[in-house]
């Protein structure tokens, strides 16, 4: 059997790198290239065969139902729980096991709600069943590992350690990191205790390790994403619209834009760069947007400049203003004639004056 036909996908955390894109939304709701990004990751689990999937929720949990509903408009069944307490990512995944169905031996797919991947998810499952492990690890390569969690393989591809967040040069003994998607069997989530705090990563995997279970690598080098950063959110919305990063879940066709029905964008306005245009946006005459996303309601006056930024839902940029990887928040006010810059944030409902701001900085 090459498919799991359940998942479960984690989406407790509270996003507190994406402020204050996350103020009023949980991070797997914020729009990429036109839909919440946890579309994307519905309709690629659909797409490998996966039929029933558990959301393991917790901040602003209250935002998921209403939108997806019982899944069955992405031809899915979708289930949700909510920590009272936030459990970690083992206890995520150990508090909604009662709502799987999968046989002991079955594999469950699981995944974090904040990766933007190509991997093969049925190639995944195929590595796993073939190996017989008990847990399977998409692994992917990067250049520097010094901010992921190391994981060494044999060459059966059989995971050896887990090197949390190496520091010098000796403990970096591997390129491969732990990629966040796993094809647990399914009496090994029962043995997650539960209850309490659990992390996979900490606990979970180096337990199981040590107690001699098979714990199975697979190198999957296709697109990868940690979409934590704003810069990395607004970068993967893009890929996506240009097709770099694939998904069933883009509305409309792979290109330089992406313009979402009821938005107006004025005829000599340039878009490029998997720049999205949210519903009801208006883009103003001259106005040039590279690689950005604007959200619905958003409007940008004339002649504005937004490169690699994110303007957030119901936000005005005023005339000749620059943006360049900033992130304003949803409803804030930038007055015309500023300059914005490096990873500049606007809080949610600000006003900047026209002309205040000619200043970049680094937080």
């Amino acid at each position: 059997m090459t498919e799991a036909k359940e998942a479960i996908l984690l989406v407790g955390g509270k996003g507190t790198r994406l402020r204050p894109l996350t103020v009023h939304t949980p991070k797997p709701m914020v729009p990429a290239a036109g839909v919440p990004f946890l579309t994307h990751q519905l309709a690629r689990a659909r797409a490998a065969g996966v039929e029933h999937i558990v959301l393991a929720t917790s901040y602003l949990a209250e935002v998921f139902e209403p939108y997806f509903g019982d899944g069955s408009s992405l031809g899915l069944h979708i289930e949700y729980v909510t920590e009272q307490e936030p459990l970690g990512t083992g206890g995520a995944i150990r508090n909604v096991a009662p709502k799987l169905s999968s046989g002991p031996d079955e594999p469950v797919l699981i995944f974090n709600g904040d990766i933007l991947t190509g991997l093969d998810i049925r190639a995944l499952v195929t590595s796993h069943t073939v190996s017989g492990a008990d847990v399977s690890l998409h692994l992917t390569r990067v250049e520097d590992p010094r901010a992921f969690g190391l994981v060494p393989t044999d060459a059966t591809g059989r995971v050896t350690a887990f090197l949390e967040k190496p520091q010098t040069p000796e403990e970096i003994v591997t390129d491969q990191i732990n990629a966040g998607a796993y094809i647990f069997r399914r009496s090994v989530i029962d043995t997650i205790p539960s209850g309490r705090p659990v992390s996979v990563e900490r606990e979970t995997f180096p337990g199981l390790l040590a107690s001699g279970a098979h714990l199975q690598g697979m190198v999957d080098s296709t697109y990868w994403l940690d979409l934590g950063t704003p810069g990395a959110f607004v970068r993967g919305s893009a890929d996506l619209v240009l097709g770099r990063a694939p998904s069933p879940a883009v509305p409309g066709r792979c290109g330089d834009r992406l313009v979402l029905p009821t938005a107006s964008v004025a005829p000599d306005a340039k878009l490029t760069g998997g720049t999205v245009v949210g519903a009801g946006a208006v883009i103003g005459a001259g106005a040039r947007i590279e690689g950005s996303t604007i959200l619905e309601n958003a409007i940008v006056e004339p002649n504005a400049v937004i490169t690699d930024s994110l303007v957030g839902a119901g936000a005005r940029i005023g005339g000749r203003t620059v943006l360049a990887g900033a992130v304003i928040g949803d409803g804030a006010q930038v007055g015309a004639d500023n300059e914005l810059r490096d990873g500049i944030r606007i809080w949610c409902g600000a006003t900047l004056p026209a002309g205040s701001v000619r200043f970049s900085s680094d937080q």
